[in-house]
């Protein structure tokens, strides 16, 4: 069985979805609609922008899904049996399943970027990679400090968890991840604790255009990023989808569910290679290949 997966915000590069736009006709009217419903030519900060213009969340989030829909959209025979996102990507995937409507997945994808943002600025916080450590371990050290907040965000791969949390809490717990004996524990250059308790601003906005945005039956199930499995009743999908935000991303155990349903072959739609390599890391006889 074929799954198709999403990836997230630092996927993106310069010049990204610049060939897509040059070569298909259908691509080009997509991009040129998403311009219109955004009110700025963000394809002019895809193509030709800086990594810097790229890096702003209300430039990532919606070039990220651009790209990757758009791919989708536009490949001869696009069947997945399945699907998944890694955290935004979730949204791509639910316009590739049929779920969401391009412009309402889009809409939703810049309504989540912009609370974000706005979070962010609420709640000075960051997020941290730690290699080599067992999951339990991080668990086990993030509820160990109680006086900030400092929560597991990625469940990226076996032995690549990110935690997200204060500032103070981040630079605490990468002291104690590494006389735990974690091979690396990385500050990541990101302007907030996304995953955590921290973005319940944006939560509670997201949640409120989640519920005003008509959601349809998926073409096939979805493994969400919080659920882990496979989902197909709106509801449950909607539920998830909000609580995305602040609950943790399980990467790793959506993969492994998606496995034991029958996936053999992964396609990475978007810009990037990155779950390619994660996907290869959790099921090393997975067949992994990129659009």
């Amino acid at each position: 069985m074929k799954a198709f997966v999403f990836p997230g915000q630092g996927a993106q590069f310069p010049g990204m979805g610049k060939a897509l736009y040059e070569e298909s006709t259908e691509a080009k009217e997509l991009f040129e609609r998403a311009n219109e419903i955004l009110g700025f030519r963000i394809t002019d900060i895809m193509f030709d922008g800086t990594a810097e213009e790229l890096k702003q969340t209300n430039v990532t989030q919606p070039a990220v899904f651009l790209h990757s829909v758009i791919l989708a959209k536009t490949t001869p025979d696009f069947a997945p049996d399945m699907v998944a996102g890694h955290s935004l990507g979730e949204l791509s995937a639910l316009v590739a399943n049929g779920t969401l409507a391009f412009e309402d997945g889009l809409k939703l994808v810049y309504q989540r970027a912009l609370a974000m943002q706005e979070a962010c600025e609420i709640n000075p916080s960051t997020m941290a990679a730690i290699l080599g450590l067992a999951d339990e371990k991080v668990e086990e050290i993030c509820a160990s400090i109680t006086e900030e907040v400092v929560v597991p965000a990625n469940y990226n791969c076996p032995g690549q968890l990110v935690i997200s949390g204060s500032n103070k809490g981040i630079e605490i717990a990468c002291e104690k991840m590494k006389e735990a004996g974690a091979k690396r524990a990385l500050p990541l250059p990101v302007g907030g604790a996304f995953h955590s308790p921290l973005m319940e601003p944006a939560r509670e906005k997201l949640q409120t255009a989640i519920e005003a945005t008509t959601f349809h039956t998926p073409s096939c199930p979805v493994y969400q990023n919080v659920s882990t499995t496979a989902v197909t009743e709106i509801s449950e999908i909607k539920a998830n989808l909000i609580a995305q935000l602040t609950a943790p991303v399980k990467w790793t155990q959506s993969v492994q569910n998606m496995v034991a349903d029958g996936a053999t072959e992964f396609v990475e739609c978007g810009p990037g290679k990155v779950l390619q390599g994660l996907v290869k890391k959790i099921h090393a006889e997975a067949e992994v290949s990129g659009l």
